[in-house]
């Protein structure tokens, strides 16, 4: 089976986007992933994701559970692990 033949039943993909508002000027937006940041820490108190508002330009950080960080995972956000240093 030729490449061709293998991917001529695909369709193209639509790039991610998720929803979000800014708790400063109360807009609200969707972003790409590439417009967010997560950081997954020992604890959910560390754990959040991260934006800058495109309407404000305040620098954004909320707490992200387990729900959250699958999504963002899965939807190609760029993550960063945190660990502590002992």
């Amino acid at each position: 089976m030729s490449v061709a033949a293998a991917f001529s039943g695909m369709r193209s993909v639509s790039p991610m986007v998720f929803r979000a508002g800014c708790p400063d000027c109360r807009g609200r937006f969707e972003l790409a992933a590439s417009a967010l940041r997560l950081a997954i820490g020992a604890t959910s108190k560390t754990t959040f994701y991260s934006f800058t508002c495109p309407d404000c330009g305040v620098l954004v950080r909320k707490p992200a559970g387990e729900r959250i960080v699958e999504l963002l995972t899965g939807g190609g956000v760029r993550t960063l692990r945190l660990h502590s240093t002992l």
